[in-house]
């Protein structure tokens, strides 16, 4: 049996690997490109065949090329090392900017200092573990959570460690907030110079605006000016019940002694007057200028001394 005519016609099924076209082929980024012109008769006369078949000879044309790159063995199977790619792709978007240094980066530029991540965990030699740098139960926290602190000789009678602790802390957070914001509007006016002058300038104007006596309400508008939304001043009634005029009274010498609101409010229960919520020795001491009550009171007669001559010499 003579089956030479259907191996042919089985044959004829395949298209030959060889590709007469022209392509410019790059293996490193598996790109193929056909410049030869179109069909015109081809293309009007069955467009899916015609893009099926530009498909397969660029598609056939980049295998050809791939295999024949060097081919090593590894335990995947045979693999081939792309070359660099030499067409060079067009960006959609242009570069982005580089980000302004910080204040701080500038300095360690400059210095030679090398950045370096801090670890998250510490060694606590008391606790004899590991324990967070920062948050709760944090390292940075210790000092406010010591049983015995040394205090030093110049501190105050009312000086609290714990307290005083934490009020640095935090304001070492508050500066680093500080310089956070600064870097992020420094960083925000180089990427658009025009939007941060266009938002200084409103800054600007809206204070001038808050300066005056009616809080703007009489100016002149601009085209296009927003609405200032501000916070109306609040002023007290003149005459005012004695307990209300008691309580502000003795917030206020709460203020001044430097506590918290609890005392005058202790206080107001109690039944106290002003002179248990004012510390007497330290209002002595400010008003003798850190002399005591004996330099008060001799400073004192020595006025009224000094008063009774001039009298008596008129």
């Amino acid at each position: 049996m003579d089956v030479s005519t259907l191996l042919q016609a089985q044959n004829d099924k395949f298209k030959s690997i060889e590709v007469d076209k022209e392509h410019e082929i790059d293996p490193g980024l598996l790109l193929v490109s056909d410049l030869n012109p179109i069909d015109a008769e081809a293309h009007e006369a069955n467009l899916e065949d015609h893009l099926q078949s530009t498909a397969r000879d660029g598609v056939q044309a980049l295998l050809a090329a791939l295999f024949s790159l060097p081919i090593h063995s590894s335990p995947d199977g045979p693999v081939a090392k792309l070359p660099a790619p030499t067409y060079e792709l067009p960006r959609a978007k242009p570069l982005p900017k580089p980000k302004p240094q910080t204040k701080w980066e500038r300095f360690a530029s400059a210095k030679g200092i090398q950045h370096s991540v801090k670890d998250k965990k510490v060694w606590d030699e008391e606790k004899q573990d590991w324990v967070n740098r920062w948050g709760r139960y944090g390292k940075n926290k210790e000092l406010e959570d010591q049983w015995l602190t040394e205090v030093p000789a110049n501190a105050d009678v009312d000086f609290d460690p714990a307290k005083d602790a934490k009020t640095k802390r935090k304001e070492v957070i508050a500066k680093n907030t500080k310089q956070r914001d600064a870097n992020l509007a420094r960083a925000q006016k180089a990427a658009d110079p025009k939007e941060s002058r266009k938002k200084e300038i409103e800054s600007t104007l809206q204070s001038t605006r808050k300066s005056t006596a009616s809080m703007g309400k009489f100016d002149k508008k601009l085209d296009g000016e927003k609405k200032i939304r501000g916070i109306k001043r609040k002023f007290e009634p003149a005459e005012v019940s004695a307990a209300n005029e008691r309580k502000s009274s003795l917030a206020i010498l709460a203020g001044l002694e430097g506590s918290s609101a609890k005392k005058a409010r202790r206080a107001e229960q109690d039944g106290q007057g002003a002179s248990d919520v004012v510390n007497v020795r330290k209002a002595v001491k400010f008003a003798s200028g850190g002399k005591g009550s004996h330099s008060l009171a001799r400073s004192a007669s020595t006025q009224k001394g000094k008063t009774s001559f001039k009298k008596g010499k008129r």
